[in-house]
């Protein structure tokens, strides 16, 4: 069973810069895409980033492509998700979670989510 736990959010200002880090134990984290969602409150959860298992290929939401940027250290088991020129519709909570299979596009492919952290972005 996987385990994944979100660190790295917080409270900036419009325009600043967050890098999220997702720590995961269990499985073959290799093997397996990883992704980043986020919900803000009262919003469905909002599908932004994957990239594959081997880090090759990623996704990015139109909404945040040019701005976040997916990442993934396979030897720490440890996938990133850096977030520049932040703004205040970027507050939620940031959630990561891992895919069923190497590489996906699709949301409903990922089924193993962590507890999320909060992201608020001030204007």
């Amino acid at each position: 069973q996987v385990q994944l736990i979100e660190s790295g959010g917080g409270l900036v200002q419009a325009g600043e810069s967050l890098r999220l880090s997702c720590a995961a134990s269990g499985g073959t984290f290799s093997s397996h895409a990883m992704g980043w969602f986020r919900q803000a409150p009262g919003k469905e959860r909002e599908f932004l980033v994957s990239i594959s298992g081997g880090g090759d290929a990623k996704y990015y939401r139109d909404s945040v492509r040019g701005r976040f940027t997916i990442s993934r250290d396979n030897t720490l088991n440890t996938v990133y998700l850096q977030m520049h020129s932040l703004k205040p519709e970027d507050t939620a909570v940031y959630y990561c979670a891992r895919g069923a299979r190497e590489f996906s596009m699709s949301p409903s492919d990922f089924a193993s989510w962590g507890q999320g952290t909060q992201v608020t972005v001030s204007s």
